[in-house]
């Protein structure tokens, strides 16, 4: 019985290649000269510090475009609310979503539902695993999960017949 797995992950070694890219960007730019501004990394936390509002959307921004080129889901990582520093300066934590949590993977159950495909999709931990009889009915369950609108970059792995 032919089946793959929905996944949500990360390609960590692209991620931290992009803000390694913008860190970079941050010290040869001339609005930048003189500013404390870069993204720093505390093990598995992630934060955005500058000295403005200004600065930190200019960051975000050069943050999106590296992501890109990177080829990494700019779905994959979220904000927080930004926070006082010392020295007047202000830090935005990231936030690396990973994994499928219940309420979308239940927003993604029903909508295969809805579409009355011939498989079967059940939870495995953080992902979904689909099965079917033939392998051309998970072909088009891919290609009409491709459209679906969800917060979430969805990767499918595992393609087993």
């Amino acid at each position: 019985m032919p089946t793959f797995d929905i996944v949500n992950k990360v390609d960590m070694e692209a991620f931290k290649n992009a803000i390694d890219g913008v860190n970079r960007e941050i010290l040869n730019r001339y609005d930048f000269k003189g500013s404390i501004s870069k993204i720093m990394s505390e093990e598995d936390n992630y934060y955005i510090l500058a000295e403005s509002d200004m600065k930190l959307n200019q960051i975000k921004e050069l943050l999106t475009k590296n992501l890109v080129r990177k080829s990494v889901d700019v779905k994959s990582i979220s904000f927080e609310n930004i926070e006082k520093a010392s020295g007047g300066n202000i830090r935005l934590p990231m936030i690396l979503n990973q994994g499928i949590n219940k309420e979308n993977a239940q927003k993604i159950i029903k909508y295969l539902k809805e579409k009355k495909f011939k498989i079967q999709v059940s939870i495995q931990g953080d992902q979904l695993r689909v099965s079917g009889k033939k392998r051309d009915d998970l072909q088009i369950t891919i290609s009409s999960l491709k459209e679906l609108e969800i917060s979430i970059p969805l990767n499918f792995i595992n393609f087993r017949d």
